[in-house]
């Protein structure tokens, strides 16, 4: 799919991870002069983008809806049809102006049905291109009227309410299904807000007509104005949907999207991990302040390339996905079970030891075999309490096998434990944060520090959150690597980080002691330099090596090359 707009560097603010605006709008109130504690943290980044970064525009509703605009203009201006009918066929056809064009010149007739704007002719008629109107709504504008009567005798009856008040007022489409204005109100106030739809269909059974978007304006015009709206954010959603190159927000409450299209083809993403920020912070509605949470006001980050919603570089999507998976599965209970029970040789039954006795006896088949070699009882002689008979070739297969689930077992365990670590860590920096603030209000009373200056607190919260989101996958990406000089060298920048990370965590646990503050900020902000430099250095090495395809892999992953025997993990 294409698009009349193109999406670079110079079209919109790319936002750095220090330059991230509070609220989820600009908001004048908090551009105070930061500097003042900023200084303490510069890191000689230059303005070259770094090699994990990506490059994005982050854009709010109102963009998306100019954009939308502008392929309603497009279509308008080529087929010659009213801006509501454009848009109605350009939601049918997913927002694809160049297949819509195609299908159209082919066959207008056909994309007018499909799209649910015209009512389907019999095959003898000529091709219409509009709509028939004598209560046209192509335009948007609902037909209404006084309901007189069926005849002089009969008023006018809403099928739906079953209303026949004198004044009752009706609406309907070009398909002249008339319902009450009432009626029309609850069943688009209701597709909008229980079902999420932005193509609401004629009330009647078997009508395919589509209301246009004034007509839905039109029926909740006044009390309903929230549920326009609504209505609004749905057919945005919709557009960011049908371009690649665009994708939604997925914080509860944001409506802001990100364009990202670098990130948009597949092939692209074994070589980068497109994450981005929709540009807001915080949760939408709330007042921004000093009594707000820090927390609350972290950055709107996530993964442009997949369902994740949260940053997980320095690992690829594949690779990510994969490990919760294995995670989220049963794979890892089932070996569990291999690595605590064992199989009976004969019928395959999962037996667990629960005695001292060697001598087993399944009690499915009552076939008899020894707990230790797993060969059968009868070749043991008398021998019923040891067992030295370990060259039987069932057993000694028997054994094998048990001894690689129980490797297998503790090698996932390994990175699976430190995985969970540090994202039980990263819930736990809920209470960190507020202790924190609580500390920054004890210095600004035992000091003489303003609340801009104690600043340098909340910048090491987040910069150990970030890097502890960071190492957790990490831990991810050690799992699925193979064995070699590449990954003890990730290893090692893994530890490098990990104790500097464990060394600021200390210091921000430290009580606050009014003669130890001046020491504990410089202790605080040249570890929160230091740690950020760190962080820097592992995530640029990971992307430069998948750009430059030094990663080997133990398991075959979509997008790389499959990995060795050798280096095959069973």
């Amino acid at each position: 799919m294409s698009s009349d707009y193109e999406f670079s560097d110079d079209d919109g603010d790319y936002y750095d991870d220090e330059d991230m605006i509070d609220g989820t709008q600009d908001d004048a109130d908090d551009d105070m002069d930061m500097d003042a504690y900023n200084d303490d943290f510069k890191v000689d980044t230059g303005s070259k983008r770094k090699s994990y970064e990506i490059d994005y525009e982050s854009l709010s509703q109102a963009a998306v809806e100019t954009n939308m605009r502008h392929d309603i203009d497009h279509i308008c201006g080529i087929l010659g049809v009213e801006a509501g009918t454009a848009a109605l066929l350009l939601r049918h056809l997913s927002w694809n102006k160049e297949r819509l064009i195609e299908k159209y010149m082919d066959n207008p007739t056909k994309v007018t049905e499909g799209a649910g704007i015209t009512v389907p002719e019999p095959p003898s008629t000529a091709t219409p291109v509009r709509t028939r109107s004598s209560r046209s709504t192509s335009k948007g504008v609902p037909s209404k009227s006084k309901s007189t009567a069926k005849s002089k005798d009969e008023p006018f009856v809403c099928p739906i309410c079953f209303d026949d008040s004198s004044d009752l007022q009706t609406l309907s489409l070009d398909c002249t299904h008339q319902f009450c204005s009432n009626c029309w109100t609850a069943y688009v106030s209701s597709k909008i807000r229980d079902e999420g739809e932005h193509c609401i269909r004629c009330m009647a059974e078997g009508c395919a007509l589509v209301a246009p978007d004034a007509f839905v304006k039109s029926v909740l015009d006044g009390e309903e104005e929230p549920t326009f709206v609504r209505f609004q954010e749905l057919v945005a959603r919709h557009f960011v949907s049908c371009n690649p190159n665009l994708k939604f927000c997925p914080y509860p409450g944001c409506t802001n999207t990100v364009s990202c299209p670098s990130a948009s083809s597949k092939s692209s993403l074994a070589t980068v991990v497109p994450t981005v920020s929709c540009g807001a912070r915080g949760i939408p509605g709330q007042a921004a302040g000093k009594e707000t949470s820090v927390a609350a006001a972290k950055e709107h980050k996530f993964c442009f390339g997949c369902p994740i919603d949260s940053d997980h570089r320095p690992v690829v999507c594949m690779v990510a996905k994969m490990w919760l998976k294995k995670c989220a599965d049963d794979s890892e209970t089932a070996n569990w079970i291999k690595s605590n029970t064992k199989e009976c040789p004969k019928c395959v039954s999962t037996i667990e030891k629960n005695g001292g006795c060697n001598h087993m006896t399944c009690k499915k088949c009552k076939n008899e075999f020894c707990w230790v070699c797993m060969g059968p009882w009868s070749e043991h002689g008398t021998s019923w309490y040891s067992c030295n008979r370990f060259e039987e070739k069932a057993g000694v297969d028997a054994r094998d096998a048990q001894s690689k689930s129980r490797a297998s077992l503790e090698r996932y365990l390994h990175y699976y434990n430190r995985w969970a670590n540090h994202e039980q860590s990263a819930k736990l920096s809920l209470d960190l944060y507020a202790k924190t603030e609580k500390k920054m209000e004890d210095m600004q009373i035992t000091s003489s520090l303003t609340w801009i200056e104690v600043q340098f607190m909340k910048k090491a919260v987040e910069e150990a959150d970030k890097c502890r989101q960071t190492l957790k996958w990490t831990y991810a990406m050690a799992y699925y690597l193979a064995r070699g000089n590449q990954k003890e060298l990730f290893e090692d920048n893994q530890r490098d980080l990990e104790s500097a990370v464990e060394d600021l965590s200390e210091l921000l646990e430290q009580p606050i002691e009014a003669e130890t503050i001046p020491q504990l900020r410089q202790k605080v902000t040249d570890k929160t330099v230091y740690v950020s430099k760190r962080n820097e250095i592992v995530l640029e090495d990971t992307a430069n090596g998948f750009l430059e395809g030094r990663w080997k892999w133990n398991v075959p992953i979509e997008g790389f090359d499959d990995p060795d025997d050798a280096d095959l993990v069973n």
